[in-house]
């Protein structure tokens, strides 16, 4: 059986694309980026930051957090409890 070349040639999704795993991050680059959010006022996105790398939690559970998983009666805890999912 003889397939037809009817098929148009695609270029793989992830052509030219770096992909895999990523070297970790410098803590130059760390507190660049601390900086820079802080001055440009993102609270959220430090705070999201600064949990993420204190926690080494992924990008995933990071987002997933509730106000009420880090705040209780309207004070900030000084602890968060957050289980990570499984991948």
């Amino acid at each position: 059986m003889e397939s037809t070349g009817n098929t148009a040639h695609r270029d793989p999704w992830n052509k030219g694309k770096i992909v895999g795993q990523k070297a970790p991050s410098k803590l130059k680059e760390i507190w660049s980026l601390r900086v820079r959010l802080q001055m440009e006022g993102r609270v959220r996105e430090l705070a999201l930051f600064n949990l993420g790398i204190d926690s080494k939690l992924r990008g995933c559970d990071l987002v997933a957090l509730k106000v009420r998983d880090v705040c209780h009666g309207g004070q900030m805890a000084t602890r968060a409890v957050v289980m990570q999912h499984k991948t």
